[in-house]
């Protein structure tokens, strides 16, 4: 049994949609597409970069796109008309459209893409602001009795 039932969770619980959401979707039995391969690696602390092998798509086959906290790359071969006069005998290159999705965490941003060598860099950055950041809170001392003591005189 994979299915787990989460509808207890959305009557005690508020501003979680997003949470459940994926966990439903990662419980979900689907095929997961293998095309193209790609790695995804951790850099620094907060960096991040996803390669995914392209091979034979250019730089004007490919299209990156970030919206809210989805990253989608997809790819579709512009046809011409010198490949529609060669005769293939054998194509091991995939030269299929794909599109590929990833779900990024809060405050993950794309910082720039290459492409060398048949392989797309996509490299991210978590930056979390100053209001969400850890801070220290310093303890007062004996300031606050001294203040009562000299209202009361």
């Amino acid at each position: 049994m994979r299915h787990f039932d989460l509808s207890p969770l959305y009557r005690s619980t508020v501003g979680f949609d997003r949470l459940f959401s994926l966990l439903d979707q990662a419980t979900a039995a689907e095929a997961t597409p293998s095309y193209p391969p790609y790695n995804i690696e951790r850099t620094a602390e907060n960096a991040y970069r996803i390669t995914i092998a392209v091979a034979g798509f250019g730089e004007s086959d490919l299209a990156i796109e970030s919206k809210e906290n989805a990253l989608t790359v997809r790819g579709e071969k512009q046809g011409t008309e010198s490949a529609e006069k060669r005769e293939v005998l054998h194509q091991g290159i995939a030269a299929r459209a794909f599109e590929r999705r990833f779900q990024l965490a809060d405050y993950v941003q794309v910082t720039g893409a290459s492409l060398e060598n048949g392989l797309l860099h996509i490299d991210l950055v978590r930056e979390i602001p100053e209001a969400k950041k850890p801070r220290q809170i310093a303890i007062g001392g004996a300031k606050p009795a001294k203040v009562l003591e000299a209202k009361a005189a």
